[in-house]
């Protein structure tokens, strides 16, 4: 098997188009096109976790957080970055991140996050914004099906728990080909006049070409009319940090001990108690500072996430309880289920998960 072959999967998994513009995702070392002898999945890729690799057999490393985060210019090894880097391109080994492109996934981090918790009624905190297109095509009733099936086939009119939907309605239509034109109906240079169906559908921004080359492929017209629009909705089911409930309520002290105990958390720094029990819980895995207003907005009782500054602990202002339980520790099951979906995916092929514990933060 291909290192490209299981990197198909993982884009399954977690599309890169969902990732944050700022990340980077992807293949970051390594020839797509070699064959891979096993997959060493882990949090960080460090030169430890390479070291581990090298071991096991495995020539491509799937991390969670990416290695190479920001422009280097040079690769002497003077750094954790370089040296991990350095015995990866010496070892033939490829690395590849996930990052925000599960982590905006519906059933990636913050899921898995809450699924720890036993969380139910699940939803997205912060749906993704600028996401979504709508295309608009016009085609004759008996070529209709085609054109919509193909099109759903390609990704489009998927809307939250829906797939197949698309709006139709029939119109009146007119042209006239100029000399050079070959209609599929009427004749060039005589006005045709006629039934149409116009077909509307809403998409994911990163599958516009191949909704479209399926339109192109699949219509009867010579020239195919169509238009793309930018909208403005949110993508409710794609976005970073998830909200969801317990079935029965806590007080505040025991939620903090509960979330230690499931997280396996050495440690959390919390807001001071505002004295209501805990029922609505937002969490966000990793650095989640910019989403205390959106918890609070939300109606959360506690927010769970990582990297709270000093002053950020007055944010709460005794509306809701915030914890910050540890980056790592909020992501902490991230690679098991990366570990899980792969084996389903990829049967007897060597899928290990990293024994080595990359968490950087220890506690006295």
């Amino acid at each position: 098997m291909k290192i490209k072959e299981i990197l198909a999967v993982l884009e399954e998994m977690a599309p890169l188009a969902y990732a944050e513009d700022f990340d980077n995702v992807g293949l970051l070392v390594g020839d797509a096109e070699t064959d891979s002898t096993g997959v060493l999945v882990c949090h960080d890729a460090l030169e430890n976790v390479i070291d581990e690799a090298i071991a096991k057999s495995c020539n491509l490393v799937v991390c969670f957080h990416p290695i190479l985060f920001s422009g280097i210019k040079k690769i002497t090894g003077k750094n954790y970055v370089e040296r991990a880097i350095l015995k990866a391109i010496k070892n033939d080994i490829a690395i590849y991140a996930v990052h925000t492109a599960l982590d905006n996934h519906s059933a990636g981090v913050n899921k898995i996050f809450c699924d720890a918790l036993g969380l139910t009624n699940t939803k997205v905190l912060i749906p993704k914004q600028n996401f979504i297109k709508k295309l608009v095509t016009y085609t004759t009733p008996d070529n209709a099906d085609k054109v919509r099936n193909a099109m759903f086939e390609a990704g489009a009119g998927t809307i939250g728990n829906y797939d197949n939907c698309s709006f139709n309605t029939e119109g009146f239509f007119t042209f006239k080909g100029n000399e050079d034109s070959n209609p599929v109906i009427g004749e060039k240079g005589k006005l045709h006049t006629g039934t149409e169906i116009k077909i509307e559908v809403v998409f994911e921004k990163h599958l516009q070409s191949k909704i479209l080359k399926a339109l192109f492929a699949n219509h009867i017209y010579e020239e195919v009319a169509y238009e793309v629009y930018d909208l403005q909705n949110a993508h409710q089911n794609i976005g970073l940090g998830m909200i969801g409930e317990f079935e029965t309520e806590m007080d505040e002290k025991d939620f903090l001990f509960f979330v230690k105990k499931k997280m396996i958390a050495d440690g959390i720094r919390h807001s001071a108690f505002t004295g209501k029990k805990i029922r609505k819980v937002a969490v966000l895995g990793g650095s989640g500072s910019f989403a205390i207003k959106n918890a609070i907005m939300a109606g959360a009782d506690a927010f769970l996430t990582a990297d709270l500054k000093y002053h950020q602990f007055y944010e709460a202002e005794n509306r809701l309880l915030l914890a910050d339980i540890g980056h790592f520790e909020s992501e902490r099951y991230t690679k098991n289920y990366i570990v899980d979906y792969l084996r389903k995916k990829i049967l007897n092929f060597a899928i290990i998960l990293s024994e080595e514990n990359t968490n950087p933060v220890k506690y006295l």
